[in-house]
C-alpha cells in the first residue's frame, strides 16, 4: 500500500471529514456524520462530484442528504447539534455567489449560539483564469474580495483553500475549532471552484480515523475557593442555568447541588431542561420573558451564581433583573469570554459539570435559611397556580396562545422535544412550557432567528432518530416565521421524516406588534393587510386570503386544520394525539387571538423609544421606559 492517494481537493475533503471522530468520556461518535449540499457552478463538479463518487463506492462514508434552502440546511446542523450536545453537526455545501451568501444567517445563528456547524461555500477561481465568473462580487478597490468573505465576521473560524496544499492545516485547524467547547460556532472553508477539482497526492495518514476529545476543564482552586467562600456567606443566592449545563450534560450534578443546598434555579432559554419544571428549586425562566418566581427571587438575590450562560440582554432583563445592591456574581463558564462578562469579579473558568461536582464537595453542608426556602415554595406554586390559569380553555371562537400552548403541552409526551425560535412564542414558551427531559425544550433564541423552527426542528429529529431515539418533535411556529422558511417540509417528506408542526396564524407579527405597542407605534406594519391606498399603510380590517394549511398540503404533509369556535382547544388535543399516533409528519393549522397575553412575569427589555414625537402614544412610551431605565444597573459585577 502507498503512503499517499491521488484525489481531488474536494475528494481528500470528504474523506477526510468521514473520519473525524468526537470522543466525550465514554460516548464516541462521528464528528460530521453526513453533508447537506444544493449544487449549482462552483460545486457541482468538486464536492458534488466526490459526494457522487463515495455514494457509488461506500453510501456509508459520507451520507448525503438534500435541502431546499441553503440557509435551512445550516439550521439543520445546528439543530442536530444541539441535541447531540454539541458532539456531532453536518457539513452544508453551497455553489458561488448567492448560494453562499445564503447561509450568512445560519452562520451568525450558529456562532451566537456556541453551537457547531461546518460550512463549506464555493468561492470564485483561485488562479482568476475566468474573471469574473456568473455571480462574482466586484469590488474595484479589492478585487480578491469576495461574497465568502462576509462569513469571516460571523464565523469562529474562517479560512480560504486558495492551493490543494492548504488543505491539510486548514481541514485540522477546522476541526480543532468544531469540537472546542469554549470556540465552537460556524466554521468555514471557502472553496474556490478550480481549487476544488484540482487533484494532488494525500498522505494516507489525512485521511485515517482521528479522534478529538472534548476538553473538560476542572476549576482551579483560587477560583473555586473564592466562589464557595462568596456562596457561602450569602442568605439569598440564585443560579442562573443557560445551555452549558446541557452541553456539559451536567443536568445530574445540577441536581445534586441544589437539592442538597436548596439554592433556587432560573433558566435562560437555551437552558431550559436542566431540570423538570416540577422539581422544588426549579423557578423556570428568567429575565425579560422570565417566570415571576424567578424574577422575584433574582431580584433580591446576594449571590447570583450564573452556570453556562452568556448573560444575554433577556437573561438579565437588560440589566434590570437582579436589583440586589450588594449582588455578587460569580461567572462559571468554559469560556473565559463569558465567564468574565459584565465585571464578574468571581469568574470560574471551568466545564459546567466539573465545576459542578467540585461546588458540591466544597459547599457540603451549606444549605440556605428556613425562611428562604420557604419564599421559593411560596413563589413556585404561585406561578403555577397561575399557569394553570392560563392553560384553562376561554371558550372563546379564538383562543390566546397561552391556551394553545397548554393544550399542546398536555397531549404531548414527556419525552419530546418541544422546537422554536422567533416571535412571541419563545417568551410565552419560556414561561409556561413545562420541562419534563434535558433535550425537551429546543428554543433557538441567542439569534431568534425567524425560520429556524422548521429546519431547526428537522435538524433535531435527524439527531436523535441517529441515537435510535424516535420521540416526536413538535415545531410550534407563527405565521409570520413559517412564511420566512418552510420549505424544508419538502425534505421532511422527501426522507420520511416526521415530525408535527403546529402553525398558530395570528395574521401579523405578535411579538412585534405588541413591542410596536410598548414603544408607541401603535403595531404599524405588524399586521398582515390589504393594503390601504387610502391611508398608505396596512393597518386595516381586510385579512389577506392566505390559506397556509393549503400550503403545507400541496407539499405532501398531513393536514390537520382547527376550525375556530369554542371546541377549537379539544380540537386540538385530538389533533396533536393523532399526529403523535401516525407515522407521517403533520400540519396542524389553528387561529389565535394575538391580544391574549401569557401572564406577567415582571421583566423588562430595552428597546430605545423615540426621545421627540408628535405622536401622544409614542410620548408616553418614552415616560415609561425612562422609569425602566432608572433601574438598569451600569454593571453585574
Amino acid at each position: 500500500m502507498g503512503t499517499t492517494k491521488r484525489m481531488t481537493v474536494s475528494q481528500a475533503l470528504v474523506e477526510f471529514l468521514a473520519h473525524q471522530w468526537t470522543v466525550d468520556g465514554d460516548i464516541r461518535e462521528r464528528t460530521i456524520p453526513g453533508m447537506f449540499g444544493i449544487f449549482g457552478h462552483g460545486n457541482v463538479a468538486g464536492i458534488g462530484q466526490a459526494l457522487k463518487q463515495v455514494n457509488v463506492e461506500d453510501p456509508d462514508l459520507m451520507p448525503y442528504h438534500q435541502a431546499r434552502n441553503e440557509q435551512a440546511m445550516v439550521h439543520q446542523a445546528v439543530g442536530y447539534a444541539r441535541v447531540h450536545r454539541r458532539r456531532g453537526t453536518y457539513a452544508s455545501a453551497a455553489s458561488v455567489g448567492p448560494g453562499a451568501a445564503n447561509m450568512l444567517t445560519a452562520a451568525a445563528l450558529a456562532t451566537t449560539n456556541r453551537l457547531p456547524a461546518l460550512l463549506l461555500p464555493s468561492d470564485t477561481f483561485a488562479t482568476r483564469v475566468a474573471d469574473p465568473v456568473l455571480q462574482q462580487l466586484e469590488q474595484p478597490w479589492d478585487i480578491g474580495l469576495q461574497v465568502t468573505d462576509a462569513f469571516r465576521p460571523l464565523s469562529r473560524f474562517f479560512d480560504r483553500v486558495q492551493r490543494p496544499e492548504q488543505l491539510y492545516s486548514i481541514a485540522l485547524a477546522a476541526m480543532r475549532v468544531l469540537t472546542d467547547p469554549a470556540e465552537t460556532g460556524a466554521v468555514t472553508i471557502a472553496l474556490p471552484e478550480d481549487v476544488q477539482a484540482e487533484a494532488l497526492d494525500v498522505p494516507v495518514e489525512f485521511l485515517q480515523d482521528r479522534e478529538w476529545h472534548i476538553r473538560r476543564p476542572l476549576p482551579e482552586r483560587g477560583p473555586l475557593a473564592r466562589a464557595v467562600a462568596a456562596i457561602r456567606g450569602a442568605k439569598n443566592p440564585f443560579i442562573v442555568a443557560g445551555g452549558g449545563v446541557i452541553y456539559s450534560g451536567a443536568e445530574d450534578q445540577l441536581r445534586a447541588l441544589v437539592e442538597a443546598t436548596g439554592i433556587p434555579v432560573g433558566t435562560s432559554q437555551a437552558g431550559g431542561g436542566v431540570l423538570n419544571w416540577d422539581h422544588a428549586q426549579n423557578l423556570g425562566g428568567v429575565g425579560a420573558t422570565g417566570t415571576l418566581a424567578a424574577n422575584r427571587l433574582a431580584a433580591e438575590a446576594d449571590v447570583v451564581i450564573g452556570i453556562g450562560t452568556r448573560y444575554s440582554d433577556f437573561t438579565t432583563a437588560s440589566r434590570t433583573a437582579f436589583q440586589n445592591p450588594d449582588v455578587v456574581f460569580v461567572n462559571i463558564n468554559v469560556a473565559s469570554f463569558d465567564a468574565y462578562k459584565h465585571g464578574s469579579q468571581l469568574p470560574v473558568v471551568a466545564d459546567a459539570r466539573e465545576a459542578l461536582t467540585e461546588l458540591a464537595i466544597e459547599l457540603e453542608g451549606f444549605e440556605v435559611g428556613r425562611e428562604y426556602s420557604e419564599r421559593i415554595a411560596r413563589a413556585k406554586a404561585e406561578w403555577d397556580a397561575a399557569v394553570d390559569a392560563a392553560f384553562e380553555p376561554s371558550g372563546l371562537a379564538l383562543p390566546g396562545q397561552p391556551e394553545i400552548i397548554g393544550a399542546v403541552q398536555s397531549t404531548s409526551a414527556p419525552e419530546d422535544v418541544i422546537v422554536q425560535a422567533a416571535g412571541s412564542l419563545p417568551g410565552d414558551l419560556h414561561k409556561l412550557w413545562r420541562v419534563r427531559d434535558p433535550l425537551g425544550y429546543h428554543v433557538e433564541y441567542a439569534f431568534s432567528c425567524m425560520g429556524y423552527e422548521i429546519a431547526g426542528g428537522l435538524g433535531a429529529k435527524r439527531g436523535l432518530l441517529a441515537d435510535g431515539d424516535d420521540r416526536d418533535v413538535i415545531v410550534m411556529v407563527g405565521d409570520g416565521s413559517y412564511l420566512m422558511l418552510n420549505t424544508e417540509l419538502v425534505t421532511a417528506v422527501a426522507e420520511g421524516i416526521k415530525i408535527i408542526v403546529v402553525l398558530i396564524q395570528n395574521h401579523g407579527y405578535a411579538s412585534i406588534g405588541h413591542l410596536s405597542e410598548t414603544v408607541g407605534s401603535e403595531r404599524f406594519g405588524t399586521w398582515y393587510r390589504e393594503y390601504d391606498g387610502e391611508a398608505r399603510n396596512f393597518q386595516g380590517e381586510k385579512v389577506l386570503p392566505v390559506d397556509l394549511a393549503m400550503n403545507a398540503r400541496s407539499y405532501g404533509l398531513d393536514v390537520i386544520e382547527i376550525e375556530p369556535g369554542t371546541s377549537a382547544i379539544d380540537d386540538l388535543k385530538a389533533a396533536v394525539a393523532q399526529a403523535k399516533a401516525s407515522d407521517r409528519s403533520t400540519f396542524i393549522h389553528i387561529n389565535s387571538d394575538p391580544l391574549i397575553y401569557a401572564p406577567d412575569g415582571d421583566g423588562w427589555w430595552d428597546v430605545p423609544v423615540s426621545e421627540v414625537s408628535t405622536l401622544e402614544s409614542t410620548q408616553r412610551a418614552r415616560e415609561e421606559y425612562l422609569a425602566q431605565r432608572g433601574r438598569q444597573r451600569p454593571l453585574l459585577g
